[in-house]
């Protein structure tokens, strides 16, 4: 069965991609494999030096890479850009430091003649969603590569020109032969990859669902794996906030992507004493970013990626009304032709709804109000997810301790989560497990050895 490629601003077909086939996926592992040997082999200023070369090609192509990524996503063209640009980051972050993080170790206290030495574990299998086609194959690859190993890229399927794409980027980069494969297959073909000898491990980002899947079929194998999945990040707004920066702020965080992203703004628990305010400053805030054309450097809001993502965030809406949550701004689909859904706040959400329990992968924001600072808390992690999470407040020593309460992977406070190459990156609870980028990221698929010299 063939991929296809719908341009979701549109509803038209962009390019309809042939599968690999069988012999061409076992051609594709073996190559992997054999390159592993030589690549595992080279000095870490060696792959320091194509990690560069990856840089330099990220941006020599950036425009027309972003404009892969707006015509099979949808996103916003300034924001496809910038997520191009951040992947050559990561790629010279590592290029920097992955040296360092692969030195030899002498933990304190023991014996003087042992060492822990870090060394790679060979293939990897990168399983990608469709909502960063870039930057969450990339913040990937960067410390992979660095330590040593190849990858394999198995991508969703609407997005096969940006995982073809990307293999050119390899290519472009004069980087050694099985490196970076894509891998132009169905879900149903995956579980033969993860079983497969010559993979030594799994990084996946997607649907907490998938990652059940994925973690089943590791394990079975014996394989690490670093999951990254759903989110439902809640946003505190305490009672001394300054609101005008929290609604902008939160608004920012709410539309990135277009909503589609599961690190973005998700709920927004505001104590009582500023709700009414912080709706008003919301729903102006909200209203302003610009939905339409998302090839328009001016456009903040483009099309969902796909029409059944857009009937399904309809229909947690239209619930959550029904039982009781009220509509402040938008509420419908936009009428014409492409899947927009308009910026859209909900107040009065409340448990049972589907804007309470359920992630809400599009540009509509949760409003559930609370007593109190405690209650806040308790609503924060009454959720089975547990990646990003915010605190708005002008006590910074309060918020401090309040961030130690909250179930989540990442806490900031007065600004938005988001991922930055320095920093660890992941979630808790059924957010996922593992690390992406920062120190933890390159040992994620290391063999810590010890090393003892008698």
């Amino acid at each position: 069965m063939s991929l296809v490629s719908i341009n979701p601003a549109t509803g038209r077909r962009l390019h309809i991609h042939g599968p690999h086939t069988s012999v061409q996926i076992a051609a594709a592992l073996q190559l992997a494999h054999a390159a592993f040997l030589g690549w595992r082999e080279t000095a870490p200023a060696f792959r320091a030096r194509h990690l560069r070369n990856i840089a330099r090609a990220l941006r020599a192509q950036g425009a027309g890479l972003a404009s892969v990524i707006t015509a099979e996503v949808g996103k916003p063209i300034t924001q496809a850009r910038a997520e191009i640009e951040k992947c050559a980051m990561v790629c010279d972050y590592y290029a920097r430091h992955g040296a360092g993080y692969l030195a030899d170790e002498h933990p304190a206290g023991a014996p003087k003649n042992a060492r822990i030495v870090y060394e790679p574990l060979g293939p990897v299998l990168a399983i990608m969603p469709w909502n960063f086609p870039f930057w969450q194959f990339f913040r990937a690859a960067a410390p992979a590569l660095m330590a040593g190993n190849t990858l394999v890229l198995k991508h969703a399927s609407n997005v096969s020109g940006c995982a073809l794409a990307i293999a050119r980027i390899f290519a472009d980069a004069k980087l050694p032969a099985g490196l970076c494969q894509a891998l132009l297959i169905r879900a149903h073909e995956v579980p033969a990859l993860i079983a497969d000898p010559r993979i030594r491990a799994v990084t996946l980002t997607g649907s907490t669902e998938a990652g059940r899947q994925v973690a089943a079929l590791a394990g079975s194998a014996l394989k690490p794996c670093v999951f990254e999945l759903g989110g439902s990040d809640p946003y505190l707004i305490l009672g001394d906030a300054d609101l005008a920066l929290a609604a902008e702020v939160c608004a920012a965080s709410r539309l990135v992507n277009s909503g589609q992203s599961c690190v973005s703004a998700k709920r927004f628990i505001v104590v009582a004493a500023v709700r009414r305010e912080f709706e008003k400053r919301l729903v102006a805030r909200m209203a302003a970013r610009r939905m339409g054309d998302p090839l328009n450097p001016a456009t903040a809001v483009g099309p969902l990626a796909r029409h059944d993502l857009r009937d399904e965030l309809h229909r947690q809406v239209r619930q959550s009304v029904r039982r009781g949550a009220r509509v402040l701004l938008g509420g419908r689909p936009a009428k014409g032709a492409g899947w927009f859904y308009p910026p859209t706040v909900l107040t009065n959400v409340k448990p049972g709804m589907p804007a309470y329990d359920e992630e809400l992968f599009g540009p509509v924001a949760a409003i559930i109000p609370v007593r109190d600072e405690a209650e806040a808390v308790i609503v924060a992690n009454d959720t089975v997810y547990g990646l990003g999470a915010a605190i708005f407040s002008r006590d910074r020593p309060r918020a401090r301790e309040i961030a130690h309460q909250l179930e989540a992977g990442m806490v900031f406070i007065n600004d938005f989560v988001r991922s930055d190459p320095t920093l660890p990156f992941g979630g808790t609870k059924q957010s996922g497990y593992g690390r992406e980028l920062g120190l933890p990221g390159i040992r994620a698929f290391v063999n810590s050895k010890t090393l003892w010299i008698a």
